[in-house]
């Protein structure tokens, strides 16, 4: 009876078996992963190997989604306008926005006009992230089930903070909310914007040319500040001459910053005026829309666009029509006048742009490479083994009239105000191989990239740059001029200088302020250790400063203080504490600095380390930090204060400590010279599972700057070998 039942059972087995159909996408699914080999090094780190690019692509992204699956998945959700489908309603405009840009439809359509090798490349991207969930049955998406090759046009540049992210949220909701009432809000002042330079949109990049090196080899610093965890480390090769290390962003196939044996490249967030707003005179006719352009009356294009949201009974979805011109989608009305957001829109050249560049192994490669000007939101500083160092500002810069403020919206109604091509490579403020042997760019103007070798502001319009100089790149000229020894380690040390340029004119405004009060104001007296304290610090963080905690709280206090008064007197907060400040102003400040740290850790004494954290407690993309939890001290400080490694942290809810969440993400040093020698570390660990070896495993590595050996080519990575396989034999 009992084998019966085994018969019984068995039987039924493969009757349902037998109903199931096929996975026809399988076959294709397992021949790749049986020319793929994957090898986790000591770190955990995938290095990826297959006889094509597109074996390295599917491989890449099988181990991608080993790492941390959810993270692509959040990427490619926010690259679709598909968040409210997994977060519900409240992410329904940040939806519409990203389908105002991103049509599946034209992303379809741009996919069949793609080359055949792209095309091969983003099959391979599909067929990874889909044989990773079909071996992986218990990761259950939350969206994204199956993927599609068409999909990873939507996000084929690996910035934090896209263009898109430029327009603003509760403007476009008050356009296209249902009803005229909706439009009548629509005029809600714009913000100001978050600017680039700021964290947590900040990088680093120094490339050291041989003649200031002690090897004769060109040096590259890596530096990236961004959310932490927001990319994986990575290397991909292939028979097909693809061999890239690097950070890659979760989702995408090609290594962002990073280097081959020969060229590397690091990109910082760009200053330049590339994303613009037209103002559009529209008429209403028969219940059609008309803008006009030169006295001439054009149709306004319509779309219907649907947005799927996640409710508590199923899933629901809200229909909008929305419009554009030929400068972009409307996104806002300002007076009367509807305003149309203009950026570059170029998604299948920005893929080729972003894999074409890992395989460029010399400055003329690379150059071609930017002929493509696609690379929108970036800055680019470069080095090779032959010796090159460059600088390019942005890649997308529309030649446009220059007696315009293309900070504030332009007449869309007159064709003189359209863009042009983009500026070309010789048109615009570049750096190659420049006498000083040096360049640096911290997100600031690249008037000041080499030092007396940079190019001339006033030989550009206006509009290649927003802002002006900041307090990294004062502090990145001064640790890179004059100097002509420069090791690979010796690099490390200056990416971790613990200058902040950002004090040195606020703290002694402080203290001109205390010397010039008269001995009866009530606060001299308990404020005179912390001044002196104040008075011999050498503007310098360190785990171990009292200083560092004492002057950053103080600067906070008076920033809040004065920053009304600052915006009527149009001055900067920095310019209006330095000038204006009064007396009581920066001695109260200096008081409840000492009373917050006090009620906070018991004593005004307490070093920025105790206060200064890093913490990973678990595998989700917003960390819920606790003072309960283990953290380690970090010394470095935020780019705020101009300190070159960057550390963006604040007090969460329940916290009296302070918790990173954004800076320092992934720092590499690249020596380009007979073979690539690199260093490397990244926030945490490589892992995103809480359970894994490789969770948390560089965190004090991270901490402290002790940055460890990359392991690049095949001996190094057999030696250091913790695991080799094929997808789905893990």
């Amino acid at each position: 009876m009992k084998l019966f039942r085994s018969r019984a059972v068995l039987l039924v087995a493969l009757a349902v078996t037998a109903c199931v159909p096929a996975n026809p996408d399988l076959a294709r699914w397992e021949a790749y992963a049986h020319a793929v080999t994957i090898t986790r090094d000591d770190w955990g780190i995938a290095h990826v190997r297959g006889p094509t690019d597109a074996h390295a692509v599917f491989g890449a992204m099988y181990a991608q989604a080993e790492d941390d699956f959810n993270r692509i998945e959040q990427n490619f959700l926010l690259s679709q306008g598909r968040l409210a489908e997994a977060e519900g309603e409240g992410e329904i405009w940040r939806d519409l926005r990203m389908k105002l840009f991103i049509d599946p439809a034209e992303m379809q359509a741009l996919y069949s006009e793609s080359p055949a090798w792209l095309r091969d490349l983003m099959d391979a991207w599909a067929d990874g992230l889909n044989y990773y969930l079909h071996t992986h049955p218990e990761t259950v998406a939350r969206v994204l089930t199956h993927f599609e090759p068409w999909m990873a046009l939507t996000f084929s540049e690996g910035s934090i903070g896209g263009d898109i992210e430029r327009v603003n949220l509760r403007q476009l909701e008050a356009f296209y909310e249902e009803g005229r009432g909706g439009m009548a809000m629509a005029e809600i002042p714009v913000p100001d914007a978050l600017i680039d330079w700021e964290e947590p949109r900040g990088s680093n990049g120094f490339a050291i040319a041989p003649s200031n090196t002690a090897n004769g080899n060109a040096l590259l610093l890596i530096n990236p500040h961004t959310s932490f965890f927001f990319r994986s480390e990575l290397h991909m090769s292939s028979d097909e001459g693809l061999d890239a290390y690097g950070a890659s962003t979760w989702g995408q196939f090609f290594i962002y910053q990073g280097f081959n044996e020969d060229a590397g490249w690091m990109h910082t967030s760009s200053g330049v005026d590339n994303i613009d707003e037209f103002l559009e005179t529209v008429v209403e006719r028969g219940g059609r829309y008309f803008y006009v352009v030169d006295g001439v009356e054009r149709p306004v294009q319509t779309r219907q666009v649907s947005v799927p949201y996640r409710t508590e009974s199923g899933m629901a979805s809200r229909e909008f029509t929305v419009y554009r011109t030929h400068h972009g989608p409307i996104v806002r009305l300002q007076g009367d006048r509807w305003v149309a957001t203009a950026l570059m829109e170029e998604p299948l050249s920005a893929l080729i742009q972003s894999w074409d560049r890992t395989k460029a192994r010399n400055l003329a490669d690379y150059r071609e490479n930017m002929e493509m000007h696609t690379n929108s939101s970036n800055n680019t500083v470069y080095a090779d083994s032959q010796g090159n160092i460059a600088y390019w500002h942005s890649n997308f810069v529309p030649e446009r009239r220059n007696d315009l403020d293309w900070t504030q919206p332009v007449d869309g109604s007159d064709s003189r105000n359209d863009w042009g091509s983009p500026h070309s490579i010789d048109g615009t403020p570049n750096v190659f191989n420049p006498s000083v042997g040096w360049i640096q760019n911290t997100n600031n103007w690249p008037y000041s990239a080499s030092g007396p070798d940079s190019p001339r502001e006033a030989e550009y319009p206006r509009y290649f740059q927003r802002g002006g100089e900041n307090a990294r790149g004062i502090h990145a000229i001064r640790v890179l001029q004059d100097r002509a020894d420069f090791t690979l380690e010796s690099l490390v040390e200056v990416a971790f200088d613990s200058q902040m340029p950002g004090f040195e004119p606020l703290v002694p405004a402080l203290l001109r302020a205390y010397d010039r009060s008269p001995p009866s104001h009530p606060l001299v007296g308990r404020l005179g250790e912390q001044v002196e304290l104040l008075r011999t610090w050498d503007f310098r963080w360190g785990a171990g400063s009292v200083a560092t905690s004492l002057a950053t709280y103080w600067a906070e206090d008076i920033t809040d203080r004065v920053a009304q008064a600052a915006r009527a007197a149009g001055v900067s907060t920095d310019d209006f504490i330095t000038s204006r400040a009064t007396v009581d102003q920066h001695l109260a400040s200096l008081a409840a600095a000492t009373d917050r740290l006090v009620a906070d850790f018991g004593d005004w004494r307490t070093p920025w380390g105790e206060i200064n954290r890093f913490q990973r407690i678990t595998g989700d993309i917003i960390q819920p930090f606790s003072d309960a939890a283990p953290s380690i001290p970090v010394g470095f400080h935020s780019s705020r204060w101009g300190s070159l490694a960057s550390f963006g942290a604040r007090n969460y809810p329940g916290t009296v400590r302070r918790y990173g969440s954004s800076g320092n993400s992934f720092v590499a040093a690249v020596e380009f010279g007979d073979r690539v020698r690199a260093l490397a570390v990244s926030a945490g660990g490589e892992s995103g599972d809480p359970g894994s070896t490789h969770f948390n495993d560089q965190a004090v590595r991270y901490a402290t700057g002790d940055l460890r050996p990359v392991y690049y080519y095949p001996e190094d990575i057999a030696a250091h070998a913790e695991e080799t396989y094929r997808p789905g034999n893990r």
